[in-house]
C-alpha cells in the first residue's frame, strides 16, 4: 500500500468516475483501474461498486477512505512543514447532538486556545453522522447520549466501528419550553400533561430509528408529534405552538437567551451524556481542554 494509491482512492471517491479521476491525476483509465485492483487484492477489500452512474463506495470502501484522508492530510502538513517550510494551521474537530451546553463548551475552548495556529469545526449533526464523523476522523470527539433504551444497540454500533464511550455525566429527562408556556410555572410536569401540546423532536433522515432519537421516551406514543432539522426551528416552533422537547436541563442562557426553561418531568429515566473517541488513539491537548469545559456543567 502506498501514499499514491490512497490519492487514487480520494480522487475516484471524490469524483465518482473512474474516467474523470484518471484525467485530475494525469494517468490512463486503464492504469488507474489496474493500481486499484492490485491495492484492493492487497487488502483484501473490493473499496468500489461499478454501476451506470459511475463507481460508489461499498461500506468498507467508506472506512477505508476515512483512514486514507486522515494518512493523506497528515503527510501534507509534515511536507508543509519540513518541506516546504511552511506554518500550517492544526485541525480539531467536535461533532455532537444538538446541546447548547456543548456548543458552549467548544466556544470557551476555542477563546483560550485562539484561532491563529488551529482551524476549528463544530457540527451539530444527527446522531449516525456524529458517530460516522468520529469513525471516519473528520471529528476528534462526538457528543451524545446513552441510556437503557438504546445503549445496547448503540454500544454494539460502536464497536463495529472501533470507537469507545466514555460517560461525563448523568441526568434526568426534563421538559424544555418557552417561559410562556402553559405549564412553565409548574415545578414539575407528568407525561400526561403534556398531551395537549406538540412533542418536538429532532428528524434522523434515513436512520430515523428509535435508537437514534436524540429525545429520550423515543418509543412513546405522542397524541401531537412535530419533527425538525435544527435548533432554531425548534424554538420557534415553541414560541408559535406551545411546542416542548424532552432535554437534560442543562441550560445556556447566554446563547439560547433566557425566553427558555427547563421543567422537570416526572420520570425516573436517566439519560447518560458522554463523548465519542476512536479507541487506541490518545486525545490531543484541544480535545482534553473541550472536555474540561463540558465537565464544567456536571450537577447544573
Amino acid at each position: 500500500m502506498t501514499l499514491t494509491q490512497l490519492k487514487y482512492v480520494i480522487t475516484i471517491a471524490d469524483t465518482g468516475s473512474m474516467n474523470e479521476a484518471a484525467k485530475l491525476l494525469f494517468i490512463s483509465q486503464p492504469s488507474l483501474s489496474l493500481a486499484l485492483k492490485e491495492l484492493e487484492n492487497e487488502i483484501g477489500t473490493e473499496l468500489f461498486k461499478r454501476s451506470n452512474r459511475g463507481v460508489v463506495l461499498t461500506p468498507e470502501g467508506q472506512e477505508f477512505l476515512g483512514y486514507a484522508r486522515q494518512v493523506t492530510e497528515q503527510y501534507k502538513l509534515m511536507e508543509s512543514r519540513y518541506i516546504e517550510k511552511k506554518n500550517v494551521k492544526k485541525k480539531f474537530g467536535v461533532s455532537m447532538q444538538h446541546y447548547t451546553f456543548a456548543v458552549n463548551a467548544f466556544i470557551e475552548m476555542v477563546k483560550q486556545f485562539g484561532m491563529d495556529e488551529y482551524e476549528f469545526a463544530v457540527r451539530e449533526e444527527k446522531t449516525y453522522e456524529v458517530i460516522e464523523d468520529v469513525k471516519t476522523f473528520r471529528s476528534e470527539i462526538g457528543i451524545l447520549y446513552l441510556n437503557d433504551f438504546n445503549r445496547k444497540v448503540l454500544t454494539k454500533l460502536f464497536d463495529e466501528s472501533d470507537l469507545e464511550f466514555c460517560p461525563l455525566m448523568d441526568c434526568g429527562i426534563y421538559v424544555y419550553l418557552w417561559k410562556g408556556h402553559p405549564l412553565a410555572n409548574q415545578k414539575e410536569i407528568t407525561i400526561e400533561e403534556l398531551q395537549e401540546y406538540p412533542c418536538l423532536s429532532f428528524e434522523q433522515g434515513n436512520y430515523n430509528s428509535f435508537y437514534f432519537a436524540e429525545e429520550v421516551l423515543s418509543t412513546y406514543s405522542y397524541k401531537q408529534l412535530i419533527k425538525a432539522n435544527d435548533r432554531a426551528t425548534l424554538l420557534n416552533l415553541m414560541v408559535g405552538l406551545n411546542g416542548y422537547t424532552l432535554c437534560s436541563g442543562i441550560l445556556c442562557d447566554n446563547l439560547n437567551g433566557s425566553d427558555y426553561w427547563a421543567v422537570k418531568l416526572k420520570s425516573d429515566e436517566v439519560m447518560t451524556i458522554g463523548y465519542l473517541k476512536r479507541k487506541g488513539i490518545a486525545l490531543s491537548p484541544l480535545g482534553q481542554k473541550y472536555l474540561e469545559e463540558i465537565r464544567k456543567f456536571e450537577g447544573m
